[in-house]
């Protein structure tokens, strides 16, 4: 498991979890989106402004 804190959210990934490549994201404790890391879209839940940059930006720095 994978645990990043950045911008206020927490992003969760698990190695071996089902595809797409994903992550999971919360913000003080709740659940915020499921993010399809592959397509850059929501696959459960609905992103707040900025938080695609953001899951971006980590991928580019390989912590995603």
């Amino acid at each position: 498991m994978t645990k990043i804190r950045r911008g206020g959210y927490v992003f969760i990934t698990w190695v071996g979890d089902q595809p797409p490549r994903h992550v999971h994201v919360y913000r003080d404790g709740r659940f915020v989106v499921k993010w399809d890391l592959d397509n850059d879209r929501a696959m459960r839940g609905a992103p707040p402004p900025g938080l695609p940059e953001l899951t971006c930006r980590l991928e580019g720095e390989g912590l995603l």
